[in-house]
């Protein structure tokens, strides 16, 4: 059966911005959730200071979790060589973030949508650096792995990736052991997409998956494509919410993950309501992974 982590969408201002809330704080908050790991996030404040690793993996690993994925943003389309070597270098970084933590997946992502770039050149620049940090990665026994992101909270202009037919070219572009695919179906609906369109046709390279729901808070799927057509600002209709009443099928995402053999990390990434919500979340995501993997 895959196993459960939970990410804490909920506290991102208070562990990454304004230091309201600290890292040992959401770990005693997590282990009291029925999931198996904790994801964690390349951005926390407390992240700065390498000789507290050790520190943050020994907090979780005594509650009897792990800490299996890392999640970070890399902006590898910028044209600027220099400026690509430097993304190459903190992806480096967070591979030994993600090692001295005892984890196995660390995530990458194309980089920004810059509109002086033609598809052929986005994907073959991400691609360049995805491969350049490869043979570090499988050094440390750590796959990367490339999420239909959306955009990162600090980035001007979307993934450039995000759009299925861009991602699947670049993904089909990288063949390695250490690669794969951390499947989000929320963020599919924010291209103007349909999840399960992407999911059978990268199911077979998904080593890791994001759990989260959306729902319209006005508005249809249509309104939505009209108004995401070209913007660099987040969807306004659309929203996060607790995992089974959104917008996602689990039941047909879990049918096409079972077939391919999935057996990997599913993590939460809701909550933003609070810890009962996410609770409600984990409830949901146990009950149906015990259908599909009984």
């Amino acid at each position: 059966m895959p196993k459960l982590a939970a990410f804490p969408k909920a506290f991102m201002q208070a562990l990454c911005k304004d230091s309201t809330m600290r890292l040992s704080d959401w770990i005693k908050l997590a282990v009291k959730l029925d999931i198996d790991g904790l994801e964690w996030y390349a951005g926390f404040l407390e992240m700065a200071d390498e000789a507290a690793w050790p520190r943050f993996r020994q907090q979780v690993e005594q509650h009897g979790k792990v800490i299996p994925m890392m999640c970070c943003s890399p902006d590898f389309t910028h044209p600027d060589a220099a400026f690509r070597q430097r993304e190459i270098t903190k992806q480096k970084r967070w591979i030994d973030m993600t090692y001295a933590l005892g984890g196995s997946y660390c995530r990458v992502l194309s980089g920004q949508r810059r509109p002086e770039l033609t598809v052929d050149e986005g994907v073959n620049l991400a691609a360049e650096c995805i491969e350049a940090c490869l043979p570090y990665a499988q050094e440390h026994g750590i796959t990367l792995i490339i999420e239909n992101h959306y955009k990162d909270d600090f980035w001007e202009y979307p993934e450039f990736a995000q759009k299925m037919a861009v991602f699947c070219q670049l993904v089909e572009q990288i063949e390695h052991p250490n690669f794969g695919v951390n499947y989000d179906p929320s963020n599919t609906y924010l291209a103007g997409e349909d999840p399960l369109e992407l999911l059978k046709r990268v199911s077979h390279r998904v080593v890791t998956m994001h759990a989260s729901d959306r729902y319209l808070l006005e508005g249809t799927i249509a309104d939505l494509q009209r108004e995401e057509s070209g913007s660099a600002g987040y969807a306004k209709r659309l929203r996060h919410g607790e995992i089974g009443k959104g917008l996602n099928d689990y039941d047909a995402i879990f049918t096409e993950l079972k077939r391919v053999g999935f057996d990997s990390w599913i993590s939460i990434e809701d909550g933003v309501d609070g810890m009962e919500q996410l609770e409600r979340s984990v409830a949901f995501l146990r009950h149906k992974m015990a259908q599909y993997w009984p």
